[in-house]
């Protein structure tokens, strides 16, 4: 009965909240895209030394001389969840909200341009790269962070609903508790895929690495 209840809410809440899901999405994908275009506006030379260093580092990866599994789970975690904190702060601030769509934008821009940097040097081998390197992990940490940038947007609004509209009397503190469990969630989400990042990706790279020419 329970799990009924819990359903029903979630299904009401998402439709009630729908606009604001599609407007984060697209929001992303529109980072994604700029992110893209970015990489055609880049001159030869920029292409060529942002080229020569990501060779090095995927001769790295292929060496094994990159960092230990244990330390590459702990900059992917940390790095991921201050940006989930981050988002969930400024969620509770009523100034924060276009810093949070700022920083969706800017997430979806860094996933454009480096998927549409190695397709555009590399064809499809930069293509299977991407797959390897990128694809599993972002599997998890997209949904996570488009989910939270859409919940730190509705709760922001609700703050300043509630500061600024005397009619808006809904209790604030069972949306703080749903936001609180949010963001753990997100956490949770965030160190299984740091743990993707960290164990299974630099298997990936190594075997299409090994297949791949990056002259």
């Amino acid at each position: 009965m329970k799990k009924r209840l819990y359903q029903s809410d979630a299904a009401s809440y998402f439709r009630e909240n729908s606009s604001i899901f599609l407007f984060i999405v697209i929001l992303f994908l529109m980072g994604v895209i700029f992110g893209a275009i970015v990489v055609n506006s880049m001159s030869i030379t920029q292409k060529e030394d942002l080229y020569y260093y990501l060779s090095q580092f995927f001769g790295q990866v292929s060496d094994g001389t990159v960092a230990a599994d244990n330390d590459l789970f702990l900059q992917s975690f940390f790095h991921n969840s201050k940006f989930i904190g981050l988002m969930w702060i400024l969620g509770i601030s009523i100034i924060g909200l276009p810093i949070i769509l700022i920083l969706l934008f800017l997430k979806g821009m860094v996933v454009g341009f480096t998927v549409g940097f190695l397709v555009s040097q590399m064809g499809w081998k930069g293509f299977m790269l991407a797959f390897a390197s990128i694809l599993p992990q972002n599997l998890i940490i997209i949904p996570v962070f488009i989910l939270m940038a859409a919940f730190s947007v509705i709760f922001s609004i609700r703050m300043i609903k509630r500061q600024f509209l005397k009619k808006y009397a809904q209790p604030i503190m069972p949306f703080f508790k749903r936001y609180i469990i949010t963001l753990i969630a997100a956490v949770l989400f965030i160190s299984a895929a740091s743990g993707i990042e960290a164990y299974l990706s630099p298997w990936f790279m190594k075997s299409i690495i090994g297949s791949v020419t990056l002259k």
